[in-house]
């Protein structure tokens, strides 16, 4: 595991209706709680964020961590954007935006936070560079969550599937997303970040990728 390898998920093969799916996207929860993620994100917003920022969650999913920053009183309905593949949520509130469609081919929306949480790892290294290139000048603050590409964590997330009995979909993916995972400072180095910015990386015991980086 010196090196990403990219694989293609399930869960992004099978129909959104698929009852597999729908069970993969709900398991989600279980996956980010045992990681960690979503404490993680806010801890970093609340401390490095100004009153009034703007966030853009890049892969919203099903926008259950967008709606907990909106309830932790961070942000405004009209400061958060959204994007991802999938269409908007039935639920998702009217003055927040949700722009459908694949985020490589157009300009990201104007704003000073981004975070993504499970989603960079999807990318080769050529499209975070075209991703890193899109960031709007108005940014200051990327947060991701990844997994780390560790052995370690591969036998974790086997124990994990058994203990939580999540379902093949999400037993399958996780494994290909640990591998398809980050260390060290290969995020930056992907996403072609410059001298402007300051940037840290921790890798962390339950398996979590911890990426910071401030201008």
């Amino acid at each position: 595991m010196k090196s990403r390898q990219l694989q293609p998920e399930l869960l992004d093969l099978l129909p959104q209706a698929d009852p597999d799916a729908v069970r993969a996207r709900e398991e989600m929860r279980i996956v980010n709680a045992a990681m960690g993620n979503h404490g993680w994100i806010e801890r970093v917003i609340r401390r490095h964020s100004q009153r009034g920022w703007r966030v853009t969650e890049l892969g919203a999913g099903d926008g259950a961590f967008s709606r907990r920053l909106l309830a932790s009183g961070l942000f405004q309905e009209a400061d958060l954007q959204a994007l991802d593949l999938a269409p908007r949520p039935a639920d998702w509130p009217a003055a927040c935006g949700w722009h459908c469609g694949d985020l490589l081919a157009a300009k990201l929306p104007e704003s000073e936070i981004v975070v993504a949480n499970l989603f960079l790892h999807h990318f080769t290294t050529a499209q975070l560079r075209e991703l890193g290139s899109r960031i709007s000048p108005s940014t200051r603050l990327l947060v991701a969550a990844e997994p780390v590409r560790l052995w370690i964590h591969t036998l974790l997330g086997r124990l994990l599937c058994a203990v939580a009995e999540l379902n093949h979909v999400q037993c399958h993916d996780m494994q290909v997303s640990i591998r398809a995972g980050f260390r060290g400072d290969e995020l930056r180095a992907a996403l072609g970040l410059g001298d402007e910015w300051q940037v840290s990386s921790q890798m962390h015991p339950l398996g979590g990728y911890r990426f910071i980086a401030e201008r």
